[in-house]
Order: structure tokens, then C-alpha cells, then sequence
């Protein structure tokens, strides 16, 4: 059912408040409640009921729950690799060439991005992960850092589709009965306007240094104060985690970080394999990187027992450790989560989606698409969801309006990326702002600007194809 232009108000009024007021749990539970109060005909106990009892039912799903798990373990894995001196050791492999600098640091998180590809989460943690000491020591701002995680991690596995987000499309496109479903994906690939220019965007910032918005002001108070953080701000990891110093017995050795790394990244195509019965394609994404990680805590933990760097007691201690630093980030999965779910009971997709394709312009229809999946992805927050819900109206539409229907994807996959990236109560965007210890508010603002250029000139290119 959808509740027409009111189904809208939520999730906006969650976003708007959020970044007005930098408080983000009061925010998105604000966002929630307004929500039931909609569903249960402005029933102010109902409400409150429903919001409850979403917040609950988040755990109901297997899926989402692995997610939040796998949140919560990525604090085990980043408080073993300090404890094991592996974040000191790698800081100092990176630092020893000459030429390092803060365009090096830069360029480094942007190829690491890139090469690993198979999860967003993974690519935002790998990134945060083995950048963050060193963008420390050089002070550039850490939301310079949750930025390239962020554009270097849904942007680049929508790109290279050897995943379960490949999957997931191919799956959408043979429910519409659309032939050649991964020719027509293949296709759309250099079509994706929105993902290459975001690639792009980040290249050129690190090399030009052109920087604007509040995050030239974030870069201007990292050179000149040597404040990585602005004053007040709040990282959804918790300081003590990420203030974690090597154990006594611990030399700094890059490879104690290298190792699980290595390990996540490699245990996350055989998960893929495993939960598809054999077919990487068809793997369950949530599942794998849950596995991943606990994978990689089981052999680093291993690994340090092997040197006697850690005791049992020792790894046993810093595991709890970070699950606790974690906690923040966690209880902002279940939020984001119960806003998402809360959105789908109100139909807010379909309203917005049916609201742009009812009066459709064949010219204009790519761009039109664009912009709607773009719209519905940063209100509601999923990408996925977001596929869901376009691409059975967008590629009927566009094959009855003889419109390239690669380019009709394109158009629909570039706006869901837009919106998992840089809405604030995406799962994506909260990983990117774990990753790389920021301010969640400060890791929106600053990349915001960056994501609305990149949607603008994507949303004019396809505009352009239409009319020419």
C-alpha cells in the first residue's frame, strides 16, 4: 500500500534532521516513529508500538543480522591487527620510500579500492582499514578517508558485477522475462555514468588537490590545527578501540595486518562459491562477508599465537574488545534497517517511482530514471531495494519506448549507487564512517557535495543521450 506524498516525509524528515542537528540516532528513530504514525492513522500509542516493534524485528532477517554481526566483528579484526603490531608495522612498510605524502596515502586507498572489488562492505573495511594509521601520521582529515571509502566500494562493484550484486541484477532482469539478461548488464556497464564519474571525482581530488564544500574546510583544519577530527565530533567506533597500542612482546610487522586481510579477501569468493552451491554468482553477499571476517579472526588470532605475540586470554580479551568499540555502529544498522523496512510498508519507492515514469517523455525517460532511483536510494537508503523497485518498471518502459534497455539499466543502477553511498542511513555509507573512524554527519557532509557534482553531470549526460 502506499500512502501517497506522505510516505515521502519520513525517511526525508530523518535525513534533514540528521544533518541539521549531527544527531543521528535521534534522527533516524524520529524518522521511524513519524513513519507508524502514518500507518497507524496518526495512533500516537500504535505508534511507538510500531516502532518497537521494528527495531525487533530487524533480527528476524538473516540477512540483516549477518550484517550487524559482521559490523560488530570488524572491531575484533582492527583490535587484533593493533594489538599484534600489524597497523604500526604496515604505517612504517608504506613510509619507508621517499616520495610519501599525502597524495601517495591518497592514491594508495584509491588502487586498493579498486582492486577489491568483491563486496562493498569488504572494500570500505580493507581500505579503512589499512589507510587510516598512515592518513593519521600525514593528518589528512578522516573524512577525506571515509570519502574514498565510500566512492571506491558500491561505485566499483556495480562496475565489475563478479559478485553478488552482479547476481542479484541478473536475477531481477529474468523475473521481467528480459532476454539475454547479462548481455543487456554487460552492456551497461560503460553506460553507468553515475559509478565512473564518482571513480573519477576521487582521482581528481587527490591529484588536484581542488577540494571544496565543507570538506576543503576539513582539509584547511587537518594542515593548519593537525586536527584529524573536527571539535565534537564522535566516530561510530569508539576512541578506545582504535587507541589500542601493540602489545609489549609485539614488534610492528606489516604483515600481521597483511595476513587477515589477505585471508578476508580470499575466504569471500569461497563463501560466495559455498552459499551458491557452486555458483559464485548466486552466493549470498551478507552471509559471505560474515564468514569472511570471522575467518580472518580465526587465523590471525592463530597466526599471533604461532609468534607468541598474544596469549589465548590476550585474543580472547581484544575480540570482546572491539565487538564493544562497535557497539555504535551496530545500533545504527538496527536504525537504518527499521527506517528502510518502515519506507517499504509505506511504499515510499513505489510512490516516487510511479510518481516520475506516469508521465513519461521518451527523450527523457534515462535521465528520468536516474533521477528517481537516485531519489528512492537516498530516502529509503538501500540500492538493492531500490533495483527492486525500478527495474521492473524501467526496463518494460524502456522496451516499449524502443529505448536502449542497457542504457535504461545504466540510468537505474547508477541512481541506486548514488543513494547507498551518500544517504546517511545507508548501510554502505555507515561501513565507510566504521572503516575509517569518522564522524558519521561529518563523513555526509563533506561527501555530499562531491556525490551531487558527479549525479549532476551523470543526470545531464543522460539527459543529452535522450535529446540528440
Amino acid at each position: 500500500m502506499s500512502y501517497s506524498w506522505l510516505s515521502v516525509l519520513p525517511p526525508l524528515f530523518a535525513v534533514i534532521l540528521a544533518i541539521l542537528t549531527r544527531k543521528i540516532y535521534i534522527s533516524l528513530i524520529s524518522g521511524i516513529w513519524l513513519g507508524w504514525f502514518i500507518l497507524t492513522k496518526w495512533n500516537f500509542f500504535e505508534s511507538v508500538l510500531g516502532t518497537i516493534k521494528t527495531l525487533l524485528n530487524v533480527f528476524s532477517s538473516a540477512s540483516k543480522t549477518n550484517v550487524i554481526i559482521f559490523s560488530a566483528l570488524v572491531g575484533s579484526l582492527i583490535a587484533l591487527t593493533q594489538a599484534s603490531g600489524g597497523v604500526g608495522g604496515f604505517v612504517n612498510l608504506v613510509t619507508r620510500k621517499k616520495v610519501i605524502n599525502r597524495r601517495y596515502a591518497q592514491l594508495l586507498s584509491w588502487f586498493i579500492g579498486i582492486a577489491v572489488f568483491i563486496e562493498s562492505s569488504i572494500t570500505s573495511l580493507v581500505v579503512g582499514t589499512s589507510s587510516r594509521a598512515l592518513y593519521d601520521r600525514l593528518k589528512i582529515p578522516r573524512e577525506k578517508l571515509a570519502y574514498i571509502c565510500d566512492s571506491t566500494s558500491a561505485p566499483v562493484c556495480i562496475l565489475i558485477p563478479l559478485n553478488a550484486w552482479g547476481a542479484y541484477i541478473i536475477g531481477l532482469l529474468e523475473e521481467q522475462k528480459i532476454s539475454y539478461p547479462i548481455k543487456i548488464l554487460v552492456n551497461a556497464i560503460p553506460l553507468n555514468f553515475y559509478a565512473w564519474l564518482t571513480l573519477l571525482m576521487v582521482l581528481f581530488i587527490i591529484l588536484t588537490e581542488k577540494d571544496f564544500g565543507p570538506m576543503k574546510k576539513a582539509e584547511i583544519r587537518a594542515k593548519r590545527e593537525g586536527k584529524i577530527l573536527r571539535d565534537g565530533a564522535k566516530p561510530v567506533v569508539s576512541s578506545k578501540l582504535i587507541n589500542i597500542k601493540p602489545d609489549l612482546k609485539a614488534k610492528p610487522k606489516a604483515i600481521n595486518m597483511l595476513f587477515p586481510i589477505i585471508i578476508m579477501i580470499f575466504m569471500m569468493p569461497l563463501a560466495l562459491y559455498i552459499t551458491g552451491n557452486g555458483n559464485i554468482m548466486a552466493g549470498s553477499g551478507s552471509t559471505s562477508v560474515l564468514f569472511s571476517v570471522s575467518i580472518a579472526i580465526f587465523f590471525a588470532s592463530i597466526f599471533y599465537l604461532f609468534q607468541r605475540i598474544l596469549s589465548i586470554k590476550e585474543i580472547s580479551v581484544y575480540i570482546v574488545k572491539g565487538v564493544i568499540g562497535l557497539i555504535p555502529l551496530a545500533f545504527l544498522m538496527v536504525l537504518a534497517f527499521s527506517i528502510g523496512e518502515t519506507c517499504n510498508r509505506l511504499g515510499t519507492g513505489l510512490y516516487v517511482s510511479n510518481l516520475v515514469t506516469r508521465a513519461i517523455n521518451p527523450a527523457i525517460l534515462p535521465a528520468l530514471l536516474f533521477a528517481s532511483s537516485a531519489f528512492v536510494a537516498f530516502s529509503t537508503g538501500t540500492s538493492w531495494g531500490t533495483f527492486a523497485i525500478m527495474i521492473p518498471i524501467g526496463l518494460p518502459s524502456a522496451i516499449s519506448l524502443n529505448i536502449n534497455p542497457s542504457l535504461a539499466l545504466a540510468a537505474i543502477l547508477g541512481g541506486g549507487v548514488f543513494g547507498d553511498h551518500a544517504s546517511p542511513i545507508s548501510d554502505t555509507t555507515l561501513i565507510a564512517s566504521m572503516a575509517s573512524a569518522s564522524d558519521h554527519i561529518d563523513h555526509v557532509n563533506t561527501q555530499l557535495p562531491y556525490a551531487l557534482t558527479t549525479a549532476s553531470l551523470a543526470f545531464f549526460v543522460y539527459l543529452l543521450i535522450g535529446l540528440i
